[in-house]
């Protein structure tokens, strides 16, 4: 970790370092990226997590960063596949004589097995049972180590399996990975190496932070397990019909997990508020079919509130023009949330979404429209920089003042009193417990959903005063928020009423 002046064209490398848990390795490593001129930038090692694994940023040449990898390949430190562990759990029953432990030991070592439970006490019910517990890399000598041991001991196998649980902490990442691999599919070992320095750069940030990493870890596949988990025949919405106009009809469809999306049908055209998660695209296809909303040639129009996956995440597979605030096109570029804002490099917001991108099957909008910088007028404290119509509706763009993420915009109709108002003003109290329980996921992997809640609060305040207003003109209607989560709602004093009635919708 030396101060160096490097040649220009040294870059930021990454490698795992697989190591023997025995004094010198740690140091034996470090000392193969002195030797080549590397410069150490990032270095992560808990033995509470993985007792062997560690991840390494250098900054070198092409040249240096390959002869690194070399030296570690000689002396099989480096980590270079995810092969499945095997984990076993057995009671094995060992005579009552010198030396007895000692010659079952030798099968293990043979085998290569990692002992991560033992528990034997000759004053026990069972005062010869030794219960084991083990994990094998290689999983081809499983068979023949159990061979041996039941040609030679009576032998009870609890548990066998390649699963990924328990999660012990000798081949923790190991296992980690073959979950993850059983969420998204087949995937190159490279691939799942580069994610899980990702996921362990937020593991340390959030350590850092004081938070508990292990729950971070579990948070990461629950949220992509619940993902794959609601759809198909497990798929379900909460739906909303509204007559706005006797010629323009909104529906609101509260997604198992994720954003709502809106859509807007009218004799000319249908258009969308939003899109939801990519990976729910088949099943609400099917969902659209099922309320008279299936014909997508009537659909010109996306308009996207902001970037994040649940809101955007379905946008490349529609035929259809995508309007969207400048800084949300490019914090889909950039596949990072927080592009633009005071915590752009935040490795929290950064690999958080690249995951949710990744578990929730994200298809970029292919046609994205953005819209003009240029203010038109004043709502509230919101700039309003365009105007729309769908049907006999007119509305007003808001920009935020990006306290969510940079570049959300909400949408106003003040002679129908329609206002969608994103992720800054929700009515928590209509979503259900499974679907709170995944918008919590988030919180935990970036500590808040918010860039910048301070100018969130702010937002928040200046939306229920632009539905305060509403309510209190001459008009006698509500003002209808439509809110990113939960049911279309309005507000009774000061508290949110869900409008009208919701059904349930399951595929048939």
């Amino acid at each position: 970790m030396s101060k160096s002046v490097f040649h220009t064209k040294n870059e930021k490398f990454r490698f795992i370092a697989r190591l023997p848990d025995e004094p010198g390795a740690l140091h034996r490593t470090v000392e193969i990226i002195k030797c080549h001129c590397a410069n150490i930038s990032r270095i992560h090692y808990d033995h509470t997590i993985d007792s062997n694994i560690v991840f390494f940023e250098v900054i070198a040449s092409d040249e240096s960063y390959r002869k690194i990898k070399e030296g570690l390949y000689s002396l099989g430190y480096l980590q270079t596949s995810l092969s499945a562990v095997s984990f076993l759990k057995f009671n094995i029953y060992l005579p009552h004589l010198p030396g007895a432990l000692f010659e079952f030991l030798d099968y293990l070592t043979s085998a290569n097995a990692n002992i991560t439970f033992l528990d034997f006490d000759d004053k026990g019910k069972e005062p010869d049972r030794l219960m084991v517990d083990l994990t094998l890399e290689e999983s081809s000598v499983v068979d023949e180590l159990l061979n041996q041991l039941k040609s030679r001991y009576r032998l009870e196998i609890l548990e066998y399996n390649i699963t990924g649980k328990p999660l012990d902490n000798t081949v923790f990442y190991l296992r980690f990975a073959q979950r993850l691999r059983q969420i998204i599919g087949d995937a190159e070992d490279e691939f799942l190496l580069k994610l899980l320095h990702d996921i362990n750069h937020i593991i340390q940030e959030l350590n850092n932070l004081g938070q508990e990493p292990k729950q971070a870890f579990e948070s990461i596949l629950l949220t992509g397990e619940l993902l794959r988990q609601t759809t198909g025949k497990r798929f379900y919405a909460d739906v909303q019909k509204i007559e706005i106009t006797k010629k323009t009809k909104l529906f609101c469809f509260q997604l198992p997990c994720g954003g709502n999306i809106f859509i807007f049908h009218t004799p000319e055209e249908m258009v969308m508020i939003d899109t939801g998660f990519g990976i729910y695209y088949p099943d609400v296809l099917n969902m659209l079919e099922e309320y008279g909303l299936g014909d997508l040639k009537k659909l010109k129009r996306i308009f996207i509130t902001h970037a994040d996956a649940d809101h955007a995440g379905a946008g490349g597979y529609l035929n259809a023009d995508a309007f969207m605030h400048h800084e949300t096109n490019a914090a889909i570029e950039k596949a990072n949330r927080a592009y633009g804002s005071q915590v752009e490099d935040c490795i929290l917001e950064e690999v958080y979404t690249k995951l949710i991108n990744l578990f929730s099957g994200f298809n970029r909008p292919q046609r994205a429209v953005v819209f003009p910088d240029k203010v038109l007028g004043q709502c509230g404290i919101f700039p309003v920089i365009e105007r729309f119509k769908i049907g006999d509706l007119e509305f007003e763009v808001l920009e935020s003042l990006g306290g969510h993420i940079p570049g959300q915009v909400f949408f106003f109709c003040s002679k129908y009193d329609l206002l969608f108002t994103g992720d800054s003003l929700i009515n928590f109290d209509s979503i259900m417990v499974e679907r709170k329980r995944f918008n919590m996921l988030a919180k935990v992997l970036m500590t808040s959903v918010n860039v910048d809640s301070t100018k969130a609060r702010k937002e928040r305040r200046a939306l229920l005063d632009i539905a305060s207003g509403v309510d209190t003109a001459p008009s006698p209607d509500k003002c209808l928020i439509c809110g990113g989560h939960g049911a279309i709602s309005v507000l009774c004093g000061d508290k949110f009423e869900v409008y009208g009635k919701i059904e349930k919708y399951r595929p048939r």
